[in-house]
């Protein structure tokens, strides 16, 4: 028996057979090569096929020069991506899944620094995605994106597509007709509901009449109750019951969010599970032919279980969490949920490389976009077993004798602390953070199927290590604060003033519970992100007094990439945190801080009975270059430290070279 049998029930559409009610939903992985998708791109998707996802729904493909919205996206009316894409589709059919393709126009919130072209609006309004303003569309142009939408539905079935998916989430062009506030037409595109959904019916129509009776169609929508001016449920709700009628729609998929919600979207570990859920279910009672996807928090197969089980939606779109492991429908299906590498939530390398326009990754799992170089998120036994000895169970360590040991190498793992984790433990200890928590219990069982050998409460000197048996040393030994607490932005100053006096704390004491601090705090965050952040909010919930200095412009830059960072500021105050951004510590006196105003240079004292100084730490190594006899490697933060998605790739790429 399957713990999950409603999640794992086959589904008919337009006669495809899905094997289960797992979709693995549209998002931008920036991918592409000049605009044309190739290796990178076909190794992601079709692992994620091969790892059992009922139906793909891959990257958005602008449909006109007026809607490109990222560098990383496909060629817009060009058939030179047909042939190109016609090689993955056939790769996921063959490894069992269907597969569509979102097309897309943003309407007024383009990018012109990518685009070079006016954003084009049903009524000329600003764009949330930047400063510009945007151009009221004639009906001439209208028409012309019809045809645009329409020539890449044909683009797509030509592809090898077996469907599309057309956007309408997120306050995107359909959604900017649909909403009274952004269509103040008075012409036949806007003013009664009929005439506004009249570009979202007309598009939809005219794909099913070009493309066929067995090809799929579905639609994104989103749903935000940040401010009132957008759509509600029931708007919703007749919207969609209008494009039922019709009989041309198969499915629809309902994230959370839009531009006026942006941190809802991709929602961080700031938000719960399951976001929509109550439209979902009021959409399910409603629908008459089309299928209903709930996306938004919907991260393991438990989620979706009790949200098909419940029928509150007919499919779960699982995004993040099939990043996070490609494998998650297999291994649910195989019953080994247990085995599936949970997604954190964090949004570093998803979502923050993609707000950088960088191809999009995974933090704990760095195969993410290196499928076609790495053989996707599965392992070949090694030519020649080895013996490894690995010193440091921080991420780097981790990972490195997690993966030599799937390779087939003798993995032993050596960690001084009574657990393993090192500095990202400690992370998981911070308020909403704890799926960090559940990580390490994941790499406990894999290092138990594994036969890896764990050794806690022991440290290892140079003569230990050249004694052990082990033919490859991997030293994984972390970093530790900077204990001169220097300041990146008062570089003449080796070391904070008054530092002799006590009551300075590094982040990792804090979070051990070893710190002292007293009723009122000062944490200075040098590095804007959770690190500094996450140590204050725990502070504030424990009830101290905190104050965040930082010489950044606002409290979290670092951690704006995810999105999250809106809601630890909205956090932060609720708990009465103060904020003193672009300032530095001048000096402590063991009962206060002299802060600087980094713009005016103006001094002014703060009282405090600590002070918390998350500054960058300092590589820890304290092993000779070369260990005699051993091929001795350094992976992670004992190199130089960084942020733990680089420990993890560290340690993944090593255990390949071994």
């Amino acid at each position: 028996m399957t713990a999950h049998p409603r999640l794992l029930s086959p589904l008919q559409m337009r006669g495809q057979t899905l094997r289960n009610r797992i979709v693995f939903g549209a998002h931008t992985n920036n991918m592409s090569d000049q605009g044309i998708p190739g290796p990178r791109m076909a190794g992601y998707f079709v692992e994620r096929a091969l790892g059992g996802a009922a139906m793909i729904v891959t990257e958005p493909v602008p449909v006109h020069s007026t809607g490109v919205l990222t560098r990383g996206n496909m060629l817009y009316g060009s058939d030179e991506i047909i042939p190109h894409f016609q090689r993955i589709t056939q790769k996921v059919n063959e490894a069992g899944a269907v597969i569509c393709q979102q097309l897309y126009h943003v309407g007024a919130h383009g990018d012109s620094d990518l685009s070079f072209a006016p954003h084009w609006s049903p009524s000329g309004g600003p764009s949330y995605h930047d400063s510009d303003g945007s151009h009221k569309m004639t009906e001439a142009e209208i028409e012309e994106l019809l045809a645009a939408h329409l020539d890449a539905a044909i683009r797509a079935k030509k592809s090898g597509f077996q469907g599309v998916e057309v956007w309408a989430a997120y306050h995107s062009l359909l959604d900017q007709f649909w909403t009274p506030w952004s269509n103040q037409r008075d012409d036949k595109w806007g003013g009664s509901l009929e005439n506004r959904t009249r570009f979202s019916r007309v598009l939809v129509e005219n794909i099913r009449r070009a493309c066929g009776e067995d090809f799929i169609i579905g639609m994104a929508v989103s749903y935000s109750t940040a401010y009132s001016a957008t759509l509600s449920a029931e708007n919703l709700c007749e919207i969609i019951s209008l494009h039922d009628d019709t009989g041309h729609l198969d499915y629809v998929t309902v994230g959370a969010g839009s531009y006026l919600e942006f941190d809802a979207i991709i929602p961080p570990f700031t938000h719960g599970e399951k976001l929509t859920t109550p439209l979902t279910a009021q959409l399910k009672a409603l629908a008459k032919t089309i299928k209903i996807t709930s996306e938004a928090g919907v991260r393991t197969p438990e989620n979706g279980e009790s949200i098909i089980s419940s029928g509150e939606a007919d499919l779960v779109s699982i995004v993040r969490g099939q990043i996070a492991d490609p494998h998650l429908a297999r291994k649910a299906t195989e019953g080994r949920a247990e085995d599936i590498r949970g997604c954190i939530s964090c949004n570093q390398m998803c979502w923050g490389r993609r707000s950088r326009d960088y191809w999009i990754s995974c933090l704990i799992n760095p195969s993410v976009g290196r499928e076609f170089e790495w053989g996707g998120d599965r392992f070949e036994t090694a030519a020649q077993g080895k013996s490894v000895l690995v010193v440091g169970a921080g991420p780097a360590g981790l990972e490195a004798a997690r993966a030599a040991a799937e390779r087939g190498h003798g993995v032993e793992i050596v960690e001084a602390l009574p657990v393993i984790g090192g500095q990202f433990r400690l992370a998981g200890m911070q308020p909403r953070r704890a799926q960090i928590l559940d990580l390490m219990g994941w790499y406990e069982r894999q290092f138990e199927k594994l036969g890896v050998t764990l050794r806690l409460n022991t440290y290892l000197d140079a003569d230990d290590i050249a004694a052990h048996g082990a033919d490859v040393v991997v030293l994984a030994t972390g970093s530790l604060p900077d204990e001169k607490a220097f300041q990146r932005w008062l570089p003449h100053l080796e070391s904070l003033p008054g530092l002799e006096l006590g009551g300075v704390w590094s982040p990792e004491e804090v979070m051990r519970r070893e710190a002292r601090l007293g009723d009122a705090v000062i944490v200075y965050d040098e590095g804007s992100n959770w690190r500094g952040v996450g140590t204050a909010w725990a502070l504030a919930e424990a009830g101290k007094a905190v104050t965040i200095v930082t010489p950044e412009a606002f409290v979290g830059k670092e951690i704006a990439r995810t999105a999250a960072d809106g809601a630890a500021r909205r956090r932060l105050a609720q708990l009465g945190v103060v904020f003193k951004t672009e300032t530095c510590i001048a000096g402590w006196h063991g009962n206060g801080a002299t802060l600087r105003n980094l713009l005016t240079g103006e001094e002014t004292v703060l009282a405090a009975s600590g002070l918390v100084m998350a500054t960058t730490n300092r590589a820890f190594d304290p092993f000779p270059e070369v260990i005699a006899g051993k091929q001795t490697l350094r992976i992670g933060d004992c190199v130089a430290p960084r942020l733990a998605a680089y420990a993890f790739h560290e340690g993944r790429k090593l255990a390949l070279s071994l």
